[in-house]
């Protein structure tokens, strides 16, 4: 039996900045993650918006913690060192009759406590954004608004919290979670991976004071596996198209269409990395994993963006699709707090959009209500910044020439399309926390990010991998167990971590 003061569930955005908050104070804190890496669930398929908070209804902690979370970006991309860009967004108008609507957003935006929000016409808005169609009447600015890297964010919280303490088990799969005298027993499953060296599945039991639900679209699972109100989420899939960095520069800030029942609908950004991305869809399913991406709901992305700007420059541009789901609870509102019938188990459940925006307020208030049930010491010795992985394709020459004096491994591009070189996937794979997958290389320095999409340097990346590991290249995998990248090569028959040529 394994003993922890605090386990939250969950190493998505919410979780991992809930973890950060939580390792300022003198606490026992462990997160169980089902997934080979932090970031692989509804976190990681998103916008990368970080929305200014005019959206939400006023009175929710959606609007609440929209608004403080999206204050704190800025200040928390300069501590944790990733990407955040302010570039502020635009709620299109495309007919007079809708005005009203759009009104009603910008007297949201004033009670939500939203800065400088405006209704902009025709004129004006076309000074700003050459592109924007020709259908548009007005539209709402938010100067506020930001984009923003959800795998940096996500990683950077997680690494500052595994720094300041709190453990992360990766590859480990909640099964039940029941109430007892003490506290919550938890069954577990902990699957074989390249670090826990594991031949198969292996059971574990872990008892806590107090648990933390964040587990996104099943929450609600191991809510009602505690409670007798019971709570209820829906998967909603989006589906999306990320287009080459040549058209990155189409827009300058979000686009969004006037949100309907389901959602902010398809929107047209720029990315932080320069890249032009339009989705998502919003198609409601109970399959809790359906990130299959189609023909008919990418047509429709594309379809529905273009009305947003003249002539969509997809043709020929899209680099890749991929598909998501957001954790829409059936009353709408972010359900956050302690639950009235199982004292000590808290929920951050129901977390969709505006949530990445809202995830460094969610830290903060669930570390409060955490606070109110076990009082704690704040540690002295809290580490609050972080210094990321040098990107070389962004540093001046300075900075380039330092890092190969240091280790001329930063003057070997791996990766062409995004020039990513081995010591920066050197880097990402040695860090706290650091990528045991391709995709977990991926996430942190961009290597396949890029238009031939890994096309040419997954072997390389193979092979470096399973250098810094330590195992056989057979054992590397795209994204953990189940997703295996080599078959048919004799262990003893791979030299050195190298494939054959």
């Amino acid at each position: 039996m394994i003993n922890k003061q605090i386990v939250i569930i969950g190493a998505g955005v919410t979780g991992a900045s809930v973890a950060r908050e939580l390792s300022r104070r003198q606490l026992d804190v462990l997160v169980l993650e089902r997934a080979s890496d932090v970031c692989e669930g509804t976190s990681k398929a998103n916008s990368g918006i970080v929305h200014s908070g005019y959206d939400a209804k006023p009175g929710t902690l959606k609007a609440k913690l929209n608004v403080e979370g999206s204050r704190m970006m800025a200040e928390l991309s300069r501590d944790l060192d990733f990407h955040f860009k302010n570039n502020g967004s635009l709620v299109l108008c495309f007919d007079e009759a809708d005005r009203g609507a759009l009104n009603d957003l910008l007297s949201r935006a004033e009670t939500n406590g939203v800065e400088g929000v405006r209704i902009l016409e025709a004129d004006e808005l076309r000074k700003l954004e050459p592109n924007i169609s020709d259908e548009v009447v007005a539209a709402l600015y938010a100067p506020t608004g930001g984009i923003v890297d959800p795998f940096m964010l996500t990683v950077a919280l997680a690494e500052n919290a595994a720094v300041n303490g709190v453990e992360f088990s990766l590859d480990t799969e909640v099964m039940s979670v029941s109430k007892d005298e003490k506290g919550y027993l938890i069954e577990a499953v902990k699957h074989p991976s390249i670090t826990n060296k594991l031949e198969s599945d292996e059971n574990i039991r872990i008892h806590a004071d107090i648990v933390i639900n964040a587990a996104g679209v099943y929450a609600d699972t191991f809510h009602n596996m505690v409670s007798a109100d019971k709570i209820h989420i829906t998967p909603r899939k989006g589906e999306y198209c990320l287009l080459d960095k040549k058209v990155g520069g189409y827009v300058s800030a979000t686009l969004f269409q006037l949100p309907t029942a389901k959602g902010k609908g398809v929107l047209v950004t720029p990315t932080v990395h320069g890249n032009l991305l339009v989705g998502p869809t919003a198609e409601d399913t109970e399959d809790h994993d359906a990130t299959d991406t189609s023909a008919e709901g990418l047509a429709k992305v594309v379809e529905v963006g273009s009305r947003s700007v003249k002539a969509l420059p997809s043709r020929g541009n899209i680099i890749t699709s991929f598909a998501g789901l957001r954790a829409h609870e059936d009353g709408g509102d972010f359900i956050i707090g302690e639950v009235s019938d199982a004292p000590g188990f808290i929920d951050v459940a129901g977390i969709e959009s505006p949530g990445l925006s809202a995830a460094p307020a969610i830290g903060v208030y669930v570390a409060g209500i955490v606070d109110g049930i076990c009082p704690s010491e704040k540690k002295t010795d809290f580490i609050a910044t972080r210094q990321g992985i040098t990107s070389m394709a962004l540093s001046d020459i300075e900075t380039r020439q330092r890092k190969i004096s240091e280790n001329p491994l930063y003057a070997k591009v791996i990766c062409r399309c995004e020039l990513v070189t081995e010591g920066e996937i050197v880097d990402a794979i040695n860090r706290p926390l650091g990528a045991t997958t391709l995709d977990g290389v991926k996430r942190r320095v961009r290597a396949g990010m890029g238009r031939c999409q890994a096309g040419f340097c997954t072997p390389k990346q193979v092979a470096i991998l399973a250098r810094e590991l330590g195992v056989d290249i057979s054992e590397i995998t795209k994204k953990g167990c189940g997703s295996g990248l080599l078959t048919g090569y004799p262990k003893d028959e791979t030299k050195g971590g190298e494939a054959h040529e």
